[in-house]
């Protein structure tokens, strides 16, 4: 059917919009004395380590980037939670190709450094290579190198070393700053050599602390935040500065310290973690901060969010999202969230929008902050896997907009309009002072969907925004050679390909939009695909369409040469429309699930991405373009009336991926240390009399904190010599772990029994430091020596967000005593063996397997049982695990591999998973959520060997596993990016023991 006025106006609602979009504003900036700050025009390209000089800058609208103004439009992804440098590209390319112009890293001290004056950059930590990827994927990089950088890892990124120095961190202390300072060398020397302004990378932000809000009117606060100010810059960093506020505090604003009379350098930042189920709230413009940018804090400078929201983490126990996961964080703050809320805020003058995380990924090995499991997917626009979710849709649509309609730089907000009745629609009216161009933000905060009518000149445009959700409408924007007077769909992206304008509008599918664009005469109108009707008057030609699939009108004539092709795409169709930018034009692609690279050679466009079913490819490029080749093979094409090439067969999906089982399991079991007769004549004795913690050494005990003897990952044993207990009854074991920790003892190799600290809920998930003490029955007789032999399971320390050095609080034993008798103790003390030279310091802890290589590839097996899963013993300690397993995933195809464990919830125990010595994480049965662990290709051999081994620690209570253990296949495409294997030294090769 066609559509007539008649049958769209009965979409309507009732509520109309006492607000013009139509009329220029040129002349009221004029009258009103304002003069265009920068230029105006089109946004600068992607950028490149081009060698060149570039100018950094901003004023109180945006970022300045060689005088043409920028929105970033930014995703939060940690290197150091994906340990596969070949996996850093992929992830990058992703991000471009569905809208970002700039990512957001932290850089984690921890990560580098396994004790003082040690920094090392290389292998997963090559922190140099992955800003290089970066320029090469076109993304601008805001660096965020701590020193404290929170992240939910541990100890918020301090090293663990850090926690045995004297002073206080976080303040002008002179011995954390000199630690500080080698740090921020470090890494300043690889920063400077990427910085945008001199050509060499693409980095434009740096980031000074992180939500640092103690000390604000303190000197120790003042001078802390002066001197890093000044060793930064000391270092060559020259590109504006920044902190962020952990809220709109107007913590560290400009001209709340010394910055050494710089002006224009720096730059205020907040986080905004507002919760999904209520309204969004206004930073800026319209709300809290009035007309200023985005923050009352700092009138003159761009309104800069340099985290929000774009999912949360979940605790063990999965308190958060009631056991679900994180898919139930994904489901919470969905597309529809991502619309209501990040349109709010490029309504209220965020112009540098930094979404965290948009790239979640792993917090492997010893990583993760005791609040926290393995899994750091967070509900992010691209899962754990790597495989984009729906939610990068939104991301996308607004990406591109911002990328073609520079307008949207620079706005002030317009007069404020009337939403009828109806109060739950609430309207953003916004205006370019340069341009005219006008934006119309609406926000419906009810469940159901509303249509309000937008007047335009005399006339309604009806727009429909479903319940909870957002869109944006615009009118005096550039569609190339033509004008838009209205939409009432989103406007995505324009360009020009051969002879012709292209101009893209998006929707929810089944909505019915009305299109106006500005003509001199009447055009010659082609419905070429869809169902769309369109009529002219006055010198306007309105198209209106329901939005299903994608629908083409070509526009021809009107009073312009060139032609415009309209494509009306509904969020399914606009999720398959890839723009990518080379030296000879834009390129457009309609299709594939995933476009990563175009380039013109010749009359040949060469492609690249990736495929999962079958689909068609279709392409608009330059003029002369007339062949099309896909990962490196040529496709077929005819000509299209659309201006475009289309694939004359589908490209191919992706072939199907076949996992063995894991079978031929080998079992061991360890912990010699429990014995009576166990020989620690090697260990550390324990007889520290004070420590640099900040928990205190009870009276009359040594100091008992694994740091302090140099241990700071993983699981540490004490081993407690003693001549005779006389008539002790119980002995009384005092620890602190993070949540979750446990601790097990044995009196002369007898199992005394095994403490666990809670799981954490709505009311305790933040909290860091759990401490307890474990009392046990002992019946030690008359004779001696005695041992008692105690493991502590760490979960890592506290973070300081605070700023009160919470991360030396001790980690492990705190003091031991017996009721009815005060025998003498002896300690020894032992922890992980000397870091692994490629894996780093937070691979390992100190059970007896890891130090005698037990996890690693290549570790001689042979003499272990052969046994099957799943397992039922019960057993007091730690038994090993060990399988290899073969992959065959075909070449050219992206397989993304995890491991799953299952078994009977009311069985006690967890595993360490080690995939070809790499500590993948920790699973605990009877806790959850986490069941499976994602294991990332360049670790994972998918065209070869690899080895598998699960250390399973077990109270005893209950039968242990492991029960079901199984590959699972995430996701797969055709396509991908070469990867190449991560270095996996087996027992000769990783490094000394101690």
């Amino acid at each position: 059917m066609v559509l007539s006025r008649r049958t769209f106006s009965a979409f309507a609602g009732s509520a109309a919009l006492g607000f013009s979009l139509s009329g220029s504003v040129s002349s009221e900036a004029s009258a009103a004395g304002r003069a265009p700050l920068a230029p105006t025009g089109p946004a600068p390209g992607p950028p490149a380590a081009d060698g060149r000089t570039h100018t950094v800058g901003f004023d109180r609208y945006s970022m300045l980037v060689d005088g043409k103004r920028l929105v970033l439009w930014s995703g939060e992804v940690h290197p150091f939670r994906l340990p596969s440098p070949s996996l850093w590209r992929d992830v990058l390319e992703k991000l471009r190709a569905h809208g970002y112009n700039t990512i957001s890293i932290y850089v984690s001290w921890n990560y580098h450094s396994a004790a003082p004056g040690s920094y090392d950059f290389t292998g997963v930590r090559d922190l140099d290579l992955f800003l290089r990827t970066a320029a090469e994927t076109g993304l601008y990089v805001i660096l965020r190198p701590g020193p404290y950088i929170n992240a939910e890892v541990d100890a918020g990124g301090f090293p663990g070393w850090l926690t045995v120095t004297p002073g206080t961190a976080r303040t002008s202390d002179p011995t954390y700053l000199k630690y500080v300072d080698e740090w921020l060398t470090a890494v300043d020397r690889i920063a400077a050599r990427h910085l945008y302004t001199h050509g060499g990378g693409t980095v434009v932000l740096y980031q000074l602390e992180n939500e640092y809000a103690n000390n604000v009117t303190s000197p120790l606060g003042r001078d802390y935040m002066t001197h890093l100010y000044a060793k930064v810059r000391a270092d060559g960093i020259d590109v504006p500065l920044f902190h962020n506020d952990k809220g709109r505090n107007g913590h560290w604003a400009p001209g709340t310290f010394d910055t050494d009379g710089e002006t224009g350098r720096y730059l205020y930042a907040f986080d905004g973690y507002p919760s999904p189920v209520g309204q969004p709230p206004d930073w800026g413009y319209f709300g809290i901060g009035g007309a200023k940018g985005g923050s009352t804090a700092s009138p003159e400078t761009p309104g800069f969010m340099a985290e929000f929201g774009g999912g949360w983490f979940d605790p063990w126990g999965g308190a958060e999202f009631d056991g679900k996961g994180y898919a139930e964080s994904r489901r919470t703050r969905d597309a529809a969230y991502e619309r209501r809320f990040y349109l709010t805020n490029l309504a209220n003058g965020i112009k540098i929008h930094n979404v965290y995380m948009t790239f979640g990924g792993t917090s492997w090995g010893w990583l993760p902050a005791p609040i926290v499991y393995t899994s750091y997917d967070y509900g992010a626009a691209l899962d754990e896997a790597r495989r984009p979710t729906e939610k990068l849709i939104p991301m996308h649509q607004i990406g591109q907009l911002l990328h073609c309609v520079p307008d949207l730089a620079k706005l002030d907000r317009a007069p404020d309009v009337t939403v009828g009745d109806d109060t739950a629609v609430k309207a953003y009216p916004l205006v370019n002072p340069d341009t005219g161009a006008r934006f119309l933000v609406l926000r419906n905060d009810a469940s159901s969907e509303t249509v309000v009518q937008v007047p335009l000149a005399g006339s309604t445009v009806p727009v429909p925004v479903p319940g909870l959700d957002a869109r944006l409408v615009a009118t005096g924007i550039s569609l190339g050679r033509r004008t838009l007077r209205h939409s009432s769909a989103q406007p995505m992206l324009w360009l020009t390909a051969g002879r012709q304008d292209i101009a893209v509008f998006t929707g929810r599918a089944g909505e019915p939009t009305q299109t106006a664009i500005e003509c001199a005469s009447e055009p010659t109108v082609t419905v070429l695909e869809g169902n769309a009707g369109h009529e002219y008057a006055d010198g306007l030609l309105r198209v209106d369409a329901p939005l299903d699939g994608l629908t083409r009108v070509l526009v021809e004539g009107g009073g312009t040469a060139a032609p415009l092709l309209l494509l009306l795409a509904d969020d399914t169709a606009s999720g398959r429309l890839w723009r990518y930018d080379t030296p000879s034009g834009p390129v457009l692609v309609h299709g594939p699930e995933l476009l990563r690279s175009a380039a013109l050679r010749g009359t040949a466009v060469h492609l690249t991405g990736d495929t999962v079913a079958a689909a068609d490819l279709e392409v608009w490029g330059p003029r002369g373009t007339t062949e099309v080749v896909w990962n490196q093979g040529t496709v077929k094409t005819r000509a299209t009336r659309s201006g475009s090439l289309r694939a004359v067969q589908q490209l191919p999906g992706v072939p199907a991926v076949r996992l063995p089982a894991l079978t031929n399991w080998r079992r061991s079991e360890e912990n010699p240390e429990s014995a009576a007769g166990f020989d620690d004549s090697s260990w550390r004795t324990a007889d520290k009399k004070s420590s640099f913690s900040v928990t205190p050494v009870p009276a009359g005990q040594p100091v008992l904190f694994a740091d302090d003897y140099g241990f700071h990952y993983g699981d540490v044993w004490y081993r407690g010599h003693f001549a005779s207990a006389g008539d002790a009854e119980s002995v009384s074991l005092s620890y602190v772990t993070g949540a979750q920790g446990l601790l097990m003892a044995w009196l002369d190799g007898e199992p005394l029994g095994t403490h666990r600290m809670p799981v954490p809920d709505k009311k305790t998930v933040r909290q860091g430091t759990w401490e307890a003490t474990a009392t046990f029955p002992v019946e030690p007789g008359t004779r001696g020596p005695h041992v008692l032999s105690v493991l502590v399971r760490r979960m890592q320390h506290d973070e300081d967000g605070a700023a009160r050095d919470t991360h030396k609080v001790a980690r492990g034993l705190t003091a031991v005593s017996f009721a009815g008798a005060s025998p003498s103790l002896a300690w020894r003390i032992r922890g992980e063996g000397a870091p692994d030279r490629v894996r780093g310091p937070l691979n390992n802890g100190g059970l007896y397997g890891e130090r005698h290589g037990w996890h690693l590839p290549g570790f001689a097996d042979a003499g272990w049982k052969v046994v099957d899963l799943p397992r039922a013993e019960r057993r007091q300690g730690v038994v090993w695990y060990r399988c290899d397993f073969r992959l065959a995933v075909d070449t050219g195809v992206d397989a993304s591999i995890g491991l799953t464990l299952t078994d009977d919830p009311a069985r006690a125990y967890r595993v360490q998973i080690f995939l070809n010595g790499w500590n993948m994480g920790q699973y605990i049965n009877d806790v959850g959520p986490q069941h499976t662990f994602v294991l990332p290709n360049g670790l994972l051999r998918t065209r070869g060997s690899n080895t598998l081994a699960l250390a399973v620690l077990s109270d005893g209570t209950t039968p242990a596993g492991p029960g079901q253990v199984r590959l699972t296949l995430l996701g797969s495409a055709a396509g991908g990016v070469p990867v190449a294997p991560v270095d996996s030294p087996g027992p000769a090769k990783r490094g000394a023991r101690r």
